[in-house]
Order: structure tokens, then C-alpha cells, then sequence
């Protein structure tokens, strides 16, 4: 009998320290968030953690930063990591197009335009002379569309 009330306590005794080790997902979760908070392309991502699987989302900017916090997390103690973030699409330049080119576009768009007049260097379009209040919202909306690097407004208008 005292075998059995010695097994007993033993058994307990092994049953609440091996309860106490298993970490609690909220202790897990914020150590996966210090983790990240060193990682400054992190910024985007969320994390949650049930019955020790972390679930990371978000957006991030490439594929090293996903694998660098997939990997945090694992050694912080989630039991699994799921990792659900993104990478996002790399930025596109727009294209500008040519001088000779966008000199042609902006001469016949400015050709309905009378007493404006449009130079075009380094994709720059330069708009100088008067044009009317009401058709200066038309003319830009045209040049917008021309791919020229930026409109240097200096019209007057009536």
C-alpha cells in the first residue's frame, strides 16, 4: 500500500511539472512579437497562438523576412508555426516614355489648346502661355496620360 500512495505521488508530482512547462500561448505569443519587433521589415505582420500553434499574417517584403520569421517563432516556443504572410508585389517603375516621342504626343494634345505651348526635355513637360480656366482640367488630363515624368505647370490662366 505505501508502494502504491508513493507511485501516486510521484505520478502527480511528475503530472504538475511537466503541466508547468508547457508554455501558455499568450507567453508564447509575446515572446514571437519581441521577436519580430527586431526585425523592422516585421512591421506588417500579426500573430496569433492556439494550444501552441503560431499563426503569423500579414504582408512582408520578401521571401528571406517571411523564412527569418517563420524561424524566430519556431525557436521561441511555438509548438508549429503557420506561416500565412505575403510577399509583396515588387514595386514597378512607371515607364517614361521618350523625349521624341513624348514631343510628338504633347504636341498634338496641346494643338486644340490655342496660346499654349509645350516644350519637353528629360520627359519633362514644360506648359507655358494662357489657356482658359475651364479646359486647363482637360489639357492636364490629357497630359497625364502621356507618360511623361512630371508636368511643369506655369500657364496663366483666364
Amino acid at each position: 500500500m505505501k508502494i502504491v500512495k508513493t507511485a501516486f505521488v510521484v505520478a502527480m508530482a511528475l503530472s504538475l511539472s511537466l503541466t508547468s512547462c508547457k508554455p501558455k500561448d499568450a507567453d508564447v505569443k509575446a515572446k514571437i512579437e519581441t521577436a519580430m519587433k527586431a526585425n523592422p521589415d516585421a512591421s506588417g505582420v500579426t500573430v496569433t497562438v492556439a494550444d501552441g500553434v503560431a499563426t503569423l499574417t500579414g504582408e512582408v517584403k520578401d521571401e528571406a523576412t517571411k523564412a527569418a520569421l517563420e524561424a524566430a517563432a519556431k525557436t521561441v516556443g511555438a509548438k508549429t508555426v503557420v506561416n500565412s504572410t505575403t510577399v509583396m508585389a515588387p514595386m514597378q517603375m512607371p515607364e517614361i516614355a521618350g523625349d521624341a516621342e513624348l514631343a510628338s504626343a504633347v504636341k498634338d494634345a496641346t494643338k486644340d489648346f490655342p496660346g499654349v505651348t509645350a516644350a519637353v526635355n528629360a520627359g519633362v513637360i514644360t506648359l507655358t502661355g494662357t489657356i482658359e480656366q475651364a479646359k486647363l482640367p482637360t489639357l492636364m488630363m490629357i497630359l497625364n496620360g502621356l507618360k511623361a515624368a512630371k508636368i511643369d505647370n506655369q500657364l496663366t490662366t483666364k
